[in-house]
């Protein structure tokens, strides 16, 4: 079984990809160096960085 992401992680996530959809991609460790450019928070850097790259990952 996966992790279960929160509403907020989602939306938040699917905002950026909007905002940003040049600046983000498949791999986590460059979505979460452009993230600290964005987000403050450690944690949900991380949780919204994982979670871009999974849902890049199923685009393709």
């Amino acid at each position: 079984m996966g992790n279960i992401k929160t509403t907020f992680i989602k939306n938040i996530s699917k905002e950026l990809i909007e905002k940003y959809p040049d600046e983000l991609m498949a791999d986590f460790d460059k979505n979460k160096e452009f993230l600290k450019k964005v987000i403050d928070s450690k944690g949900n850097r991380n949780k919204i960085a994982g979670y871009i790259a999974r849902l890049k990952k199923a685009k393709k």
